[in-house]
C-alpha cells in the first residue's frame, strides 16, 4: 500500500485543486484554457497565471521538502520534444481542451463531450503505443 501514497496523494491534491478552482472562481481548471487566459487582460488573467505559477513551483517544492528532484527519464531529443509540444496544443484546440480539463474537471461532473473526449484521448494513446511497438 506504501508505494501507491504517492500517487493518491497527487490525485488527491489534482481534484482539490480543481474543485477549490471551480468552487472560487466559477471556472474549469483546464491547463489548455488557463494558458490560453495568459493573454486577455483583466483579473482572470493574475488567476490563470497564479494557478500555472503553481504547477510550475510544484517540483521545486517537492525537491525542497524530499531533498531530491522528482524521478524524470527523457529520452527523446529537442526536435522531437518541440513537434510532441506542437502537436499537442494542436490537439488541444481540436478537441475543446486537454486531459485536465476533459479527464479530471469534466468526466467529474459527467459532462458527455469530455466522455467522449477521454475515449478518443485513450483509443488514439492505445493506438500509438501499438504502431511504435510495431515499428519498433
Amino acid at each position: 500500500m506504501g508505494i501507491f501514497l504517492p500517487a493518491l496523494a497527487g490525485g488527491v491534491l489534482i481534484g482539490l485543486s480543481a474543485t477549490l478552482f471551480l468552487l472560487l472562481n466559477g471556472r474549469i481548471a483546464g491547463i489548455s484554457g488557463l494558458v490560453a487566459g495568459i493573454g486577455r487582460p483583466g483579473e482572470r488573467r493574475r488567476v490563470d497565471a497564479a494557478f500555472l505559477l503553481g504547477l510550475i513551483l510544484g517540483p521545486p517544492v517537492f525537491a525542497l521538502l524530499a531533498g531530491h528532484w522528482p524521478p524524470m527519464r527523457i529520452e527523446a531529443g529537442l526536435p522531437i520534444l518541440a513537434l510532441a509540444g506542437l502537436l499537442v496544443g494542436f490537439g488541444t484546440r481540436l478537441g475543446s481542451g486537454c486531459t485536465s480539463g476533459h479527464g479530471v474537471c469534466g468526466l467529474a461532473r459527467l459532462s458527455p463531450r469530455s466522455i467522449v473526449a477521454v475515449l478518443v484521448f485513450l483509443a488514439t494513446g492505445m493506438l500509438t503505443v501499438a504502431a511504435v511497438r510495431g515499428l519498433a
